[in-house]
């Protein structure tokens, strides 16, 4: 039988709130290595965050449930219910900022975690020093914006302020990298980006596996898309990179899936 989990005192809309306002940002721990959990709780209350811990996936969701999280730093290998289910169980109530860690270097792992929503992923054995600076950039980047002004392209409307997405009047789901990703493009319109572009400029990374910027983009055309396998919007120009183009496909433009 599966347990439900009460999601009542968690907040209706996910946003760092702690970082956005007075107090420390919360971030939730799941690992069930105890060595691995300590050091990196360890590491983050250090950098002045409340750190809350859980062992496997159902003690995560009770967890969340009690004291609702602004960031999660979750282990994709965990017993009985996996991180990616955390993930997505996590994300139906509310798009609150993962970081996926994961014990293997395979890139389908690393694509999995990035599908179903993570917003950033690292590779264990890792420096615990290096995961509170991607803690602080995912945090950094999921406060609101008050000065920015809402601005529309393509029916499309975003509100940075209260990070809000809509399509046609319609709220889209965004995770906090989509979300960017779009506020990105559409400032930009018109013009071409690499993906070491698009990691620079809405990661912050100078380096890094570059099919985060794939799947981010395959999952922000289905959201924005009419129909995903024949994108408009967000076109692949072939041999560059993206570009987005509220008026549809231009001569020097490919559609299709990168």
């Amino acid at each position: 039988m599966q347990q439900p989990y009460d999601f009542t005192e968690a907040p209706a809309e996910a946003t760092a709130t702690a970082t956005a306002g007075a107090g420390a940002a919360r971030v939730l721990v799941v690992d069930d290595d105890p060595t691995v959990a300590e050091i990196v709780a360890g590491y983050l209350d250090r950098a002045g965050y409340l750190v809350d811990h859980a062992g496997d996936g159902p003690a995560a969701l009770t967890r969340a449930a009690a004291h609702w999280p602004d960031l999660v730093v979750l282990d994709l290998m965990l017993p009985g219910m996996d991180g990616l289910e955390v993930c997505r169980r996590l994300r139906g109530h509310a798009p609150v900022p993962v970081i996926m860690l994961t014990a293997r270097g395979d890139e389908d792992d690393r694509i999995l975690g990035l599908e179903v929503g993570a917003d950033d992923y690292v590779t264990k054995p890792f420096s615990p020093r290096e995961l509170v600076l991607r803690v602080e950039s995912v945090l950094r980047r999921s406060r609101p914006a008050p000065a920015d002004r809402s601005f529309s392209s393509a029916g499309l409307t975003l509100d940075p302020g209260a990070r809000r997405a809509t399509k046609e009047g319609t709220e889209l789901a965004l995770t906090l990298r989509e979300f960017d990703l779009l506020a990105f493009f559409l400032r930009h319109p018109g013009r071409a980006f690499s993906r070491e572009d698009l990691m620079r400029a809405v990661w912050g990374w100078d380096f890094g596996d570059l099919s985060t910027v794939t799947v981010h983009v395959r999952r922000l055309r289905a959201k924005v898309e009419d129909d995903p396998a024949r994108p408009r919007l967000i076109q692949t120009v072939w041999g560059v990179g993206y570009r987005f183009e509220p008026a549809g496909p231009g001569p020097d433009v490919r559609e299709g899936a990168a």
